[in-house]
């Protein structure tokens, strides 16, 4: 009898196993199919010698440098640590900061102010707003040229008195969040990966009796605040999952949420300004290169980016989330469709090469 149901349970797994290969293929053939139709064009070279100042963030850093590779005739990535010994050597027509938080030295702004007067221009593109305003508002007015991904932010820096401002959305690393073949163990129906602020604990503590059936994955610092969820809780893997593993698990997932963090001032902030956030993050771009569903929260300039029902969803609150997870978990071609689009818009327009065309442009 025991071997009977052992046989049994053999054919059930190999019928698993076989569908979820076919399921694989077919979604990987068809993110190739669309990235082949995808038009690309060699950008214009500037005679320009660029030092660009990396931040830490693997994914950003590497395509911002990339693309300046391919738009300026010398870019020279470095170091805060090393970057006023680099100008020094190099004398470049831009220095380019990420940033300016978290790993900079404290004496960073005394740097920029012996690279300004060495007759060099500077600029910083701030990635963390408008969550470090605290931070970024004494830092901004050392810089001849100051750019932000948040739309909030572009009249805060005026008003501090920095004479210019862009506002210069985020992008997808196109070399790292693509579409890759995955190992089962990649595959979830639903993924996020994230910090546990208290706004994403809270949503999950409501979506905890709908998921818990589902093959879930969620990832991230502080997830020990989601307490008493039941069997939610064995999905948490804690602490910081590395970029190649994130590009795994995103695309092994048949759905990705992401919910932007809150910018009240003291939840997990250094806003004391109070400024609220108007711009998508870089998860928006990250997940939608990778070629899967995504389902997010709502910025104001998101439909500048993305359609809403053709390229990616969106939810308002717990309760449309969790019927749109029901949804396209069981609208299979529905979910792939949206998932191709949303690869082909991010793939063919939100580019660091577009992001930095532009950037060199308004310098």
């Amino acid at each position: 009898m025991n071997a009977l149901k052992k046989i049994k349970e053999r054919k059930i797994n190999s019928a698993d196993d076989h569908k979820a290969g076919y399921y694989e293929g077919y979604r990987y053939g068809g993110c190739q199919a669309v990235l082949s139709r995808i038009s690309h064009s060699s950008p214009s070279i500037r005679n320009l010698r660029v030092i660009y100042v990396t931040q830490g963030f693997e994914g950003i850093d590497g395509g911002v440098s990339a693309a300046l590779g391919k738009l300026v005739n010398v870019c020279i990535v470095v170091s805060p640590e090393s970057m006023l010994q680099e100008v020094t050597n190099h004398r470049p027509d831009l220095v380019l900061v990420m940033n300016a938080l978290h790993v900079f030295p404290p004496d960073h702004a005394e740097q920029i102010r012996q690279i300004k007067e060495m007759g060099i221009r500077t600029a910083v593109w701030f990635v963390d707003d408008p969550y470090f305003s605290d931070d970024t508002a004494s830092l901004s007015l050392q810089y001849d040229t100051v750019f932000t991904h948040e739309l909030e932010s572009v009249d805060f820096y005026q008003k501090i008195g920095c004479a210019q401002v862009h506002y210069l959305p985020l992008a997808s690393n196109q070399e790292m969040f693509r579409p890759i073949h995955v190992a089962p163990e990649y595959h979830y129906d639903v993924c996020f990966i994230g910090n546990a602020f208290w706004n994403r604990v809270e949503l999950f503590r409501q979506l905890a009796p709908f998921l818990e059936d589902k093959k879930v994955l969620i990832a991230g610092g502080h997830w020990d605040r989601l307490e008493h969820c039941g069997k939610l809780s064995r999905c948490i893997r804690h602490g910081w999952i590395p970029v190649e593993e994130t590009v795994s698990y995103y695309n092994g997932a048949k759905i990705a949420i992401n919910m932007h963090r809150p910018t009240t001032a003291g939840m997990d902030n250094r806003n004391g300004v109070n400024l609220t956030g108007r711009s998508i993050n870089p998860r928006t771009y990250e997940i939608s290169g990778c070629g899967t569903l995504q389902i997010t929260d709502i910025r104001e300039d998101l439909t500048a980016y993305y359609r809403p029902g053709y390229d990616i969803e969106t939810f308002k609150d717990a309760a449309e989330l969790q019927s749109k997870i029901d949804y396209y978990l069981n609208h299979e071609e529905e979910r792939q469709r949206i998932a191709w689009r949303s690869l082909w818009t991010t793939h063919q327009y939100h580019t660091y090469i577009d992001r930095l065309g532009r950037l060199l442009d308004m310098i």
